[in-house]
């Protein structure tokens, strides 16, 4: 078992945080490899948890810009773990779309983002909508992306709150 203290210490270096950043940007550029070299076009609830994934990225980036300063990078942390909830979210609802369609509870045909963060409208190439909730267009060990992206972002929420615990136990040692 790792100690707390490594653990710690590896929660505010720049390589956890680099990782954390270059991790899932590697993650939106193979979902862009599916959509333009593959020819599998997203669909809103694939939009959305691209969404998801960049704002985990963009927490890592904050993160690795001042992993040494507390409220940055705790700020950073809450990000991370914010974004990776919502994607499992966004996953969980996806997977039902796919393995139980129905007529009467189908997803949107186009993204709704708020005006302030219109996504699509200011990088359709990445966050427009084309495809079919419902269609398991690709698989792989018998899991569909959305199954994928549910393991991947539950990690990804698991890895924040295991951070968030270890600073929490940290600062409690500190003060004792």
């Amino acid at each position: 078992m790792v100690p707390v203290s490594r653990l710690q210490a590896f929660s505010h270096s720049r390589l956890a945080w680099a990782s954390l950043t270059l991790g899932s940007a590697l993650l939106l550029a193979i979902a862009l490899f599916f959509q333009y070299a593959l020819d599998m076009a997203p669909c809103v609830m694939c939009v959305y948890q691209r969404a998801a994934l960049v704002g985990v990225m963009l927490a890592g980036a904050l993160g690795w810009l001042s992993p040494r300063c507390p409220v940055l990078s705790n700020l950073a942390l809450l990000g991370w773990l914010a974004a990776a909830s919502k994607g499992v979210l966004l996953a969980k609802e996806h997977i039902h779309y796919q393995f139980h369609p129905s007529p009467f509870a189908k997803c949107t045909t186009t993204a709704e983002f708020p005006r302030w963060l219109a996504l699509d409208s200011w990088l359709p190439s990445v966050f427009h909508p084309s495809g079919d909730c419902a269609d398991i267009s690709w698989s792989w060990l018998g899991f569909s992306m959305p199954q994928w992206l549910l393991g991947i972002f539950a990690v990804l929420a698991a890895l924040a709150l295991l951070f968030i615990m270890v600073r929490l136990v940290s600062a409690i040692k500190r003060e004792a």
